[in-house]
């Protein structure tokens, strides 16, 4: 009996998977055929992977039938953002110019999760290298709002947020470099964890921004991230960026009231050019907050108008020399052509297989890192990341954590917003965060007036991701978060 399958929670899944209540086959069933259903009109995947999927579930079935327990995700679909590594399957990136490149090795976090018995369902979506808030700059498709499918899911990891949200996958794996799990998970009504920087491998993740980015889940409720934060969390000596921590258990961790926790408000996030409707959602789970005990300071962070103008120097910076070695020659994409020196070749297989995105930042990051401009440009970044962090370790001097939008506005339309700066602004309330190297987590507050999602986010300090990941839990509580409405019910707005 697969109805309803789609409903269960990630931790429901392994736990009835490891009972024998359910065969982890029926549940991939299940949610490929979801997927073939909804998923043209969401365009979250750019791959689902039927066959690999099944014959992933028949193995944790046969694990299950020897051993009596397949892993902590025994037969739990996940979703993978294509920028991350699975061995044998192509990875893109989301842009031409590895079109038909095939991972030779699994991701590390791929890896963790594969030991636990997780079932890999498909590659999802995103802006062309991350490089983007709206999942509109993938060089394949745009995905769609599954509230609103004339809206963006949000970006980078729109796929894996809207796949999320629409119960195609009940855990997706994310990418978050200035925002790019937070924003989504806003955007579409679902929790999103980027984990302090350095507490998930990076090892398998293709590189945008080396000092930024981090790995982290997506999901449908706090409980699911915590648990698939324990899988993935922990010290890997292949990433030289790796915390030296040792495995934590964040799903118990996630236990235990709030009581008397400080949470600091800054002001500088609540300044001009929030959304009225979004202010309103975060001051009503202000009051949820207060009812749970918790103690509420004002904080200032005086460099947040400086951290974003900052991140696009660092950023593009580290990709352009990241991006240098797609060259056209050794993997994925080359121009076709008659006599072409090597010169020649490189130039015609980037032109032409990168997209307008990328190309922007990757000449926006070659200028700031030239001859002549690097003091002015990227070594005066470096100072602003500093004075960034400073700002939070004041901070965390009063409050155990923060509280502020994930982003300003509620979901926008497909197209709205075609001027790069203006996109770059989506990002503003989340950026900081990567500038700092913190734990962050954007969460379900409410609803605009247009019926789409709202989030709030949540920042901790570096490592303290189960104190973060309590406090989401009690509000999650008092608050159940709303759930997409399925389309016979309500019907995807178009």
């Amino acid at each position: 009996m697969t109805t309803g399958i789609h409903r269960l929670t990630a931790a429901e899944i392994s736990r009835r998977v490891n009972s024998g209540e359910l065969r982890a086959a029926e549940v991939a069933e299940a949610f490929l055929r979801r997927i073939a259903r909804l998923d043209p009109e969401i365009r979250a995947f750019l791959r689902p992977l039927d066959e690999e999927a099944l014959a992933q579930a028949r193995d944790v079935d046969k694990a299950v039938a020897a051993r009596g327990n397949a892993g902590r995700l025994a037969g739990v679909p996940v979703a993978v953002k294509d920028n991350i590594n699975i061995r044998g399957v192509e990875t893109t990136c989301g842009s031409r110019i590895l079109k038909g490149h095939k991972a030779v090795f699994d991701a590390t976090a791929v890896e963790r999760l594969r030991c636990e018995g997780a079932v890999f369902i498909g590659k999802t979506n995103l802006d062309e290298f991350a490089m983007g808030s709206s999942t509109e700059n993938s060089a394949f498709f745009s995905t769609r709002n599954p509230w609103d499918a004339r809206c963006v899911p949000g970006g980078s990891s729109g796929g894996s947020a809207a796949a999320v949200a629409a119960r195609l996958a009940p855990l997706a794996l994310g990418t978050d470099t200035g925002g790019s799990i937070r924003q989504p998970a806003a955007f579409c009504g679902v929790v999103g964890l980027k984990p302090s920087y350095g507490a998930v491998s990076r090892w398998g993740l293709v590189a945008y921004a080396s000092s930024l980015d981090q790995i982290g889940p997506l999901a449908r409720t706090v409980e699911d991230a915590a648990l698939a934060l324990s899988v993935l969390a922990g010290h890997d000596p292949r990433d030289s960026t790796s915390a030296p921590a040792g495995p934590k258990d964040y799903a118990a961790e996630r236990r235990g009231d709030i009581r008397g926790l400080r949470i600091g408000l800054p002001s500088e996030y609540f300044a001009d050019g929030l959304d009225p409707e979004v202010f309103q959602s975060v001051q009503t789970a202000k009051e949820a907050f207060k009812d749970l005990g918790a103690e509420f300071v004002e904080v200032s962070l005086p460099h947040t108008r400086c951290a974003l103008s900052a991140y696009y120097v660092l950023a593009p910076s580290e990709a352009s020399a990241n991006l240098a070695r797609f060259d056209g020659l050794r993997y994925g994409f080359c121009a076709e052509g008659g006599r072409m020196s090597l010169l020649e070749r490189y130039e015609e297989s980037r032109g032409q297989g990168f997209g307008p995105e990328v190309k922007r930042r990757i000449m926006l990051g070659t200028y700031a890192l030239s001859s002549g401009y690097y003091e002015a440009y990227y070594r005066k970044a470096q100072k602003v990341r500093t004075l960034v962090r400073r700002d939070f370790e004041a901070a965390f001097s009063r409050a155990d954590l923060l509280l502020t939008p994930t982003a300003p506005t509620p979901p926008f339309r497909l197209g709205e917003k075609s001027d790069p700066l203006q996109m770059y602004l989506s990002d503003i309330y989340t950026v900081p965060c990567n500038m700092a190297g913190l734990a962050g987590v954007s969460l379900p507050c409410g609803l605009s007036t247009k019926g789409l999602p709202i989030g709030l986010q949540l920042l901790g300090r570096p490592g303290d991701e189960g104190r973060l990941l309590r406090a989401a839990a009690r509000f999650e509580e008092v608050r159940p978060f709303t759930p997409w409405p399925e389309p016979e019910e309500a019907g995807c707005r178009k």
